[in-house]
């Protein structure tokens, strides 16, 4: 019963839509328009959901309190170095940045990255805006023994993670590069925590 009074309802509202004259502000077809809609608000939801590590490998060691950022001018991500740190801080490890190896007798343990961005057009618009597509994360030694690293990578079917902010994207990352465990990201992006 309940289901032929819903089917009615859908058939009144295409009736209703198929009448409306040319001069529609909207469209003859608002069940169509709202179809759409509807589909591109869900796939922007998927491509704004927060990032997954992958590919982690993990050494034992004993746990960080600071470390040093090797700066990467060859990635071309301005917000990448402001949201490792913030990812860090989270696990309560502090970091400084540096340029180059000339700093190795200052630092224990080194952060190394890179970064790789594509263009894509973003939903509901016509602009097209760069995103990063892969990161990769090493943590070693001054004398360069590999402690861990991690990867993120855009799922390349459902584009998984596209529109997230570079901070969520890397949050677990760095978190299984710390310690060593992949962990699914929360429902909430972390950029979204943070604002609260």
């Amino acid at each position: 019963m309940h289901r032929q009074a819903l089917q009615l309802q859908v058939l009144a509202l295409v009736m209703a839509g198929l009448s409306l004259s040319g001069c529609s502000i909207i469209s003859p077809a608002p069940l169509w328009e709202l179809a759409k809609a509807t589909g591109s608000l869900a796939s922007m939801a998927v491509a704004t959901a927060p990032g997954e590590s992958s590919n982690t490998v993990y050494h034992a060691h004993e746990p960080l309190k600071e470390l040093c950022i090797e700066f990467n001018p060859q990635a071309q991500v301005a917000d990448i170095v402001p949201a490792l740190q913030i990812a860090l801080r989270q696990h309560q490890i502090e970091s400084r940045v540096y340029e180059g190896i000339a700093a190795t007798e200052k630092c224990n343990v080194w952060l190394r990255y890179s970064a790789f961005i594509d263009w894509g057009q973003y939903p509901l618009s016509d602009r097209y805006k760069p995103y990063v597509s892969k990161a990769a994360l090493t943590l070693q030694t001054a004398r360069g023994r590999v402690l861990s690293s991690s990867h993120y990578e855009l799922d390349p079917v459902l584009g998984t993670s596209k529109w997230a902010s570079t901070q969520d994207k890397l949050t677990p990352v760095v978190s299984a590069l710390i310690t060593g465990i992949e962990n699914k990201p929360a429902s909430t992006p972390t950029s979204q925590k943070e604002k609260t």
